[in-house]
């Protein structure tokens, strides 16, 4: 065996890139908790790319069968339950790592020159990650996935001149029909995955080359430096094995907070439920449209902020990364989250 691995390590160098990349790459040694959640979201979108090709063996695309197949991947598969329930919640804990991801960043000012193409790979992820969220929403074709899809594809459609065009192109027609199952399950199992593939590659390599960032007010001349692997990567496992845990919590206990009850029944376009609302990812969104008198105007002023969070780099342009010497930009983010789950909860109970 040693003769074995030495000859392939004698053509292919592994040696060489394990000493370059891994235990010869140094990191800060004062990273903390909020430096893993990188590691933790790669995990967690390799989970959900595993348990969606599982998934995909079983599974129709079609508005006779799609849900029939669900149904079977749930009752009949062996372990097409715990799958399904997986691939559920790992959608909802991936977006919920990386609003965490992205609060870190915002807050130690990480996004700062050199670093603005991280912000930039890492907002585009983030929008991705709620398309392919919203695509995948559609695809078991439920009562609750139905008129989802239904109100959400229906904001598009504010907008003078182009909004009916823009739904009829997202949905392949006027309503939500097997047209529009079809395009979201080609962009959710192909087109998307694919991109996000492709921006976390960049994000990785970006990364690697501009270094990580120290936290903020840290003495880099000071701060002892240590091995990426083993060191850094045991910090990453623990943190994984907490999300991992926080998981099949919710996988084996309390199932009901990704598959409520109106998921569980099948898609009636007659008939539209009392107290239907998109996922709580979009529910900021959703209670800001409703406290806006005008449709488009209230889809335009998150536009904006959306456009300004992703120049954010460009903007703030000041070297200075401590964000309590910042009073203003404090206030402005602390005020930000507040009423983004303040609108949530709204949205939820409303």
């Amino acid at each position: 065996m040693n003769k074995i691995l030495k000859a392939i390590d004698e053509r292919l160098k592994l040696s060489e890139l394990y000493e370059k990349y891994l235990s010869g790459y140094m990191v800060p040694g004062n990273l903390n908790f909020w430096y893993c959640l990188g590691s933790v979201l790669i995990v967690i979108f390799s989970i959900q790319i595993i348990t969606g090709i599982l998934l995909l063996m079983y599974y129709i695309p079609s508005v006779d069968k799609a849900f029939e197949s669900v149904m079977y991947i749930t009752n009949k598969v062996p372990f097409g339950w715990l799958i399904r329930r997986v691939h559920a919640v790992g959608a909802n804990l991936f977006v919920l790592v990386l609003f965490f991801h992205m609060f870190s960043v915002l807050i130690m000012g990480s996004y700062k020159k050199p670093r603005e193409i991280h912000w930039i790979t890492g907002c585009l992820l983030f929008a991705l990650v709620l398309v392919e969220c919203l695509s995948g929403y559609l695809l078991p074709w439920s009562q609750l996935s139905y008129w989802a899809t239904t109100v959400a594809t229906n904001f598009p459609g504010a907008f003078p001149f182009i909004g009916d065009f823009l739904v009829y192109v997202i949905r392949g027609g006027e309503k939500v029909t097997q047209l529009t199952l079809g395009r979201f399950f080609s962009i959710h199992v192909s087109l998307i995955p694919f991109t996000i593939f492709i921006l976390i590659a960049i994000h990785i390599f970006v990364i690697r080359r501009t270094g990580i960032s120290f936290p903020p007010g840290t003495d880099e001349t000071k701060v002892k430096k240590i091995p990426f692997f083993p060191h850094f990567v045991l910090e990453d496992l623990k943190v994984i094995y907490i999300f991992l845990a926080i998981m099949f919590l919710i996988v084996f206990f309390y199932p009901q907070f990704v598959l409520p009850r109106d998921a569980l029944i099948p898609a009636d376009p007659l008939s539209t439920p009392e107290h239907i609302k998109p996922e709580w990812y979009f529910l900021a969104n959703y209670q800001f449209l409703k406290l806006i008198p005008n449709e488009f105007l209230g889809i335009f002023l998150q536009l904006i902020i959306a456009v300004i969070i992703f120049l954010l780099p460009f903007i703030d342009r000041t070297p200075e990364r401590r964000i309590w010497k910042r009073p203003v930009f404090f206030g402005i983010v602390i005020f930000g989250i507040i009423f983004y789950v303040l609108l949530t909860i709204w949205g939820y109970i409303s």
